[in-house]
């Protein structure tokens, strides 16, 4: 499978947002884009030309794209899958990829980035409904519940979650019983509890071309 094997913070400074791709790192003073607030390469600190439509429709593609950690082939599965269902498709894009297991991982606080929380998942330490699922795009719903399972609970930043609680604020669609480490989804997930700063209409823009 193809990934990305680069420094992770190129990719907030091309954005120019901070994407918190490098979990704790991302919150103290080694931020890239707190360090150098400039596209990366060496033409990065050239004076910026105007970008076109078509290049802030790209730009903002690429930023969720990246904040989720999803190829092209993923992502533009997900606007198909949003196209053909009922509602607003920029919202219910973003619903499917919050949606995804290792997502949820992550904003339960299992993982400490979305990369982090999809490497527990493929390697078998999450659970869906007591049951071992190791695919990260696993689409939750309603009623599941997402827990560690009792052979992996004796990791680090496990056992500070048990202790501490989670780092991340919870959005209401989830239910996290830090504890025992395990969470509930409650709802599905709306706009308003997605944290990310995003125009998705210029995805759906962009793809409608």
């Amino acid at each position: 499978m193809a990934r990305y094997t680069d420094s992770v913070c190129r990719q907030c400074r091309r954005e120019g947002i901070k994407l918190f791709l490098k979990g704790d790192r991302c919150y103290s003073a080694k931020c890239a884009i707190t360090k150098r607030h400039t596209p990366p390469g060496q033409h990065g600190q050239s004076r910026a030309k105007k970008p076109s439509e078509y290049g802030l429709q790209l730009r903002e593609k690429q930023k969720c794209r990246r904040a989720y950690g999803v190829l092209e082939s993923q992502f533009r599965k997900y606007y198909d899958m949003a196209a053909n269902m009922r509602g607003v498709t920029g919202d219910n894009m973003l619903s499917l990829l919050e949606r995804r297991l290792d997502n949820v991982a992550f904003r339960l606080g299992f993982g400490n980035s979305r990369a982090m929380a999809r490497q527990l998942v493929t390697h078998g330490h999450i659970l869906v409904d007591g049951k071992k699922v190791d695919i990260p795009s696993y689409l939750v719903k309603p009623g599941q519940v997402i827990s560690v399972r009792s052979k992996s609970r004796d990791m680090q930043h496990l056992k500070e979650l048990r202790e501490q609680g989670s780092k991340n604020t919870i959005p209401k669609w989830l239910e996290l019983d830090a504890e025992n480490l395990s969470g509930k989804v409650m709802a599905l997930p709306q706009r308003d509890d997605i944290d990310l700063t995003l125009e998705e209409h210029l995805i759906v823009e962009f793809y409608s071309r």
